[in-house]
């Protein structure tokens, strides 16, 4: 193991003060000691990992060099900031880093080729364990389109052979990027793959890492800002913007979960050929939460979300939150939830006026056959199609609950077997 090495200059200054008796004068000594510091070379380079964040692991990617590196997180859309300070000895290292007042330190050591260690922010510490860097081929064009309050970032999936037709697709509900992964929940790509395997078959697409997170953090500054109805804006501007590309002869529009709704909605608003709805909620989301929620909490805490829930959609905030709720009923996500409410998705399908295909797994634990029922009642000239083991991440299972939440942080699962074949079929036929 080759090594290497680096001097830290260290300053003393030594002060005498004076004596009334001598009446001595004042001298200042400096003293200037040289401290070698070993680096393992091996250290030296770009890192990839996860902070083992219960629940909610995050990836981040440190640059370390020798006097200095930068961290990214892509999720949340840090690129390359710069730490505070970095210190050697040998195989570890300890890096400080300073992001708007928040104080980090990061503490590994490099074994066999790992780093091992903690990562700290606010007195709370977590794992983290990285790896060497791999860079993932970037297969898309990045498109920069005018929307409300600045521009969005988006990925231009263009296929070898081009047929004219384009798939503006949305992600599901939270902080899910372009790729179809959710921040904390590991990848499985669902999104990407769509994408990718569609350009195989000629077929262009546009996906977009949502406002507020991943490339497009800065167009939300707070999060009270963001509504259901600036998803809905962002999808229409990518629309017009598609539009002027004489690339596109026919615009089709794809949503996944919530995305379906989202998409629904924009549907109704502007000219294009087709909408494909995947795994789409088919009553309002009010009905939605309190069915998930029901499982999960005491009689107490669910009443309380209950009669928050029936605020929020008559349109008016709810004052207290009890702490165990504040992540679903906080004050700042209020205003979303407000303007997500009012919408009924069976209400929003039957006003589209263009082809519809509804799109539904029977393996999927968030979104229930009933609900893609719902909406194929709704509008008269939709067509269904059921995967029997497709789940909400649209990989096929075979086991149970257990082998299907696996699947939402395995990117080496394909995509259910058909899905392609049916969203192909039904663009070809419209």
């Amino acid at each position: 193991m080759r090594n290497i090495a680096y001097s830290l200059a260290i300053v003393l200054l030594l002060s005498a003060c004076n004596s009334e008796s001598t009446g001595d004068n004042s001298t200042v000594e400096e003293q200037t000691k040289q401290e070698v510091v070993q680096v393992d070379e091996a250290l030296i380079g770009k890192w990839q990992g996860m902070i083992e964040i219960p629940q909610s692991p995050l990836e981040i990617i440190l640059n370390l060099e020798e006097a200095s590196g930068n961290i990214s997180v892509p999720v949340q859309g840090i690129t390359e900031f710069a730490f505070e300070s970095i210190e050697y000895n040998g195989s570890d290292a300890v890096i400080t880093i300073n992001i708007a007042g928040s104080l980090i330190k990061i503490a590994g050591t490099l074994k066999n080729e790992t780093i091992e260690g903690t990562f700290t922010q606010n007195g709370q510490s977590y794992p983290i364990t990285l790896k060497p860097y791999t860079e993932t081929p970037v297969t898309y064009k990045e498109l920069l389109i005018p929307v409300a309050g600045g521009e969005l970032k988006a990925a231009l999936q263009m296929p070898d052979k081009p047929t004219g037709e384009l798939v503006i697709i949305h992600a599901g509900s939270g902080p899910t990027n372009k790729d179809g992964n959710t921040i904390g929940a590991g990848a499985n790509n669902s999104l990407k793959m769509i994408a990718e395997s569609l350009a195989e078959k000629g077929i262009a697409s546009i996906r977009f890492d949502k406002r507020g997170i991943g490339d497009n953090t800065a167009l939300i500054k707070k999060e009270d800002d963001l509504t259901f109805d600036l998803y809905v804006e962002d999808v229409l501007a990518i629309v017009d913007y598609a539009k002027n590309d004489d690339r596109f002869n026919e615009i089709h529009l794809l949503g996944h979960s919530e995305g379906a709704l989202i998409m629904t909605v924009a549907a109704q608003q502007n000219d294009i050929a087709s909408l494909i709805s995947i795994a789409g909620i088919g009553r309002p989301a009010d009905e939605v939460l309190m069915e998930q929620l029901s499982g999960s909490l005491p009689p107490n805490l669910l009443m309380e979300s209950e009669k928050a829930l029936q605020q929020l959609k008559a349109g008016k905030k709810v004052e207290t939150v009890s702490e165990q709720l504040q992540s679903l009923f906080r004050p700042s996500v209020q205003p979303y939830m407000i303007s997500w409410l009012k919408y009924d998705p069976q209400q929003e399908i039957s006003n589209v006026n263009v082809p519809v295909i509804i799109l539904q797994g029977r393996k999927d634990i968030q979104v229930t056959v009933t609900d893609a029922e719902n909406l194929y009642a709704a509008n008269d000239q939709a067509i269904i199609h059921y995967f029997s083991k497709m789940n909400h991440v649209l990989k096929e299972i075979e086991g149970d609950r257990e082998q299907n939440i696996a699947s939402y942080s395995n990117p080496d699962l394909p995509l259910a077997n058909g899905l392609i074949n049916e969203i192909v079929e039904f663009i070809k036929r419209y």
